[in-house]
């Protein structure tokens, strides 16, 4: 199996508002960026947009490592918490709806096709990969900001 290293990071100008995500796929000494935005979102449908986009690049099952300053993407999917939503009906344990349940789904098949690896990343204290997609997530919700 290929290891791939994923570094993602997800952006909103006010939140909800104009978004911004980044991906970093490494490969190797291959990088792809995917990048992309919306008008008006949120900050962690942006996070999950970053990792769905990165998962989808992937040709072929791989063993990713994917690396994410967001607890809530992290902790949601190592600690079987996303699983958990899904299977009570995309409710959580205090029985609220848990939100984003679409993209949630499709987080969900993408990382059953791949051997997964997660750890979180604190933002903002100069990890090079993260700051890299910080500086373009933030860039891609500017194209947005009026």
């Amino acid at each position: 199996m290929k290891e791939v290293y994923i570094y993602t990071d997800g952006s909103c100008k006010k939140n909800p508002g104009p978004g911004g995500w980044c991906a970093i796929l490494v490969y190797g000494e291959h990088e792809r960026v995917l990048s992309g935005g919306e008008a008006e979102t949120t900050n962690n449908r942006m996070e999950l947009t970053a990792v769905i986009s990165a998962l989808e690049a992937l040709r072929e099952p791989c063993s990713v490592k994917l690396m994410s300053d967001s607890k809530y993407v992290i902790d949601a999917l190592s600690l079987g918490w996303a699983q958990s939503w899904k299977r009570n009906g995309w409710r959580r344990s205090d029985n609220s709806p848990a939100l984003n349940p679409d993209l949630w789904e499709r987080c969900l098949e993408l990382v059953e096709r791949h051997d997964m690896h997660y750890k979180w990343v604190r933002g903002h204290i100069g990890h090079p990969y993260n700051e890299r997609c910080d500086g373009i997530a933030q860039s891609e919700a500017a194209k947005f900001t009026p």
